[in-house]
């Protein structure tokens, strides 16, 4: 599993601030991610535009080629305008 945090507006839009989950099958980037969670349809797919999410994977910052793995902590913020 991994731990997903979500921050500033995309805690109020998606209504959570974390939760925990199993890597679906072929996700092993951030990109790859993104995109699982995008699949789950509005609000998940507006929100988690590439070009407006920042991402941290284990506190660092990630680009979309960014290995995830099971036991990662991965936090989803809105970027800056």
């Amino acid at each position: 599993m991994v731990r997903i945090l979500y921050f500033a507006a995309l805690a109020d839009t998606l209504g959570r601030t974390s939760e925990q989950l199993e890597l679906p099958a072929g996700v092993a980037t951030v990109a790859e991610l993104l995109e699982s969670l995008r699949q789950r349809g509005d609000p998940w797919h507006s929100a988690l535009v590439k070009s407006a999410v920042r991402v941290t994977v284990n506190r660092g910052f990630a680009t979309a080629e960014t290995a995830v793995a099971e036991g990662d902590e991965i936090a989803l913020m809105p970027k800056r305008a």
